[in-house]
């Protein structure tokens, strides 16, 4: 089987939700952004890039990350595909040859049997997204939206980094090359919701909604 480094989005101010960097609001004992890499850890990960921005000193003083590479994004307020670019850019070089899956730090339902599930299922030269009930429904997969994390066959995290610009990620790439992605439900395990606004504030209680609710979800 083919290692798999992670690129965890952490860049990001949450003005929307008004509490600062959503990297460092509590969850669990700890910070969202170390419970992020603990679980990308524990679900097979075998390193993990994360890319920091606003709040970036105090972020890598956590204890938490220790093990894991902070690159720093000096350009965070542009939007995610920066973010991307830089962690897929940083993971090529850490290990070249790795997958590279992509984890966005609000996600605080993303769980390491998940992360473990899609390892699994990946095929070589494809994308392997985490699919989840209700939303948007995607062609190739009916009843499934697409979400996060996503897994990259190396050669295509290049090129989707390389076609991301201002907040999109990936999602032109994905967008213009549907079937190269595999859904993989995950609806059983967690429903997609990530944490925008304050109606969402209850995901860092531990309350997260059942997996057929329909949350604001974003695709990368």
């Amino acid at each position: 089987m083919v290692n798999t480094t992670a690129v965890l989005l952490a860049a990001g101010a949450g003005t929307r939700l008004g509490r600062g960097p959503k990297a460092l609001l509590p969850f669990s004992g700890r910070t969202l952004v170390e419970h992020a890499a603990a679980v990308l850890r524990d679900g097979g990960c075998s390193g993990v890039v994360v890319v920091v921005g606003a709040g970036a000193a105090e972020v890598a003083a956590l204890p938490g990350l220790a093990g894991c590479r902070l690159v720093p994004n000096e350009d965070w307020a542009s939007g995610m595909g920066g973010s991307f670019r830089l962690g897929v850019a940083a993971a090529a070089g850490n290990s070249p040859g790795n997958t590279v899956l992509v984890a966005l730090v609000d996600q605080p339902g993303v769980t390491a049997a998940l992360v473990s599930r899609l390892i699994a299922a990946h095929r070589p030269g494809r994308v392997t997204a985490a699919g989840y009930p209700s939303g948007a429904l995607s062609p190739d997969s009916p009843g499934l939206h697409r979400g996060h994390p996503i897994i990259f066959d190396p050669a295509l995290a290049s090129r989707a980094a390389a076609a991301s610009k201002g907040d999109a990620g990936a999602r032109d790439f994905l967008r213009a090359h549907p079937g190269l992605i595999d859904l993989v439900d995950c609806g059983d395990l967690f429903d997609g919701a990530d944490l925008d606004t304050e109606s969402d504030l209850h995901l860092l209680n531990g309350h997260l909604a059942s997996p057929v609710h329909d949350h604001a979800r974003k695709q990368s």
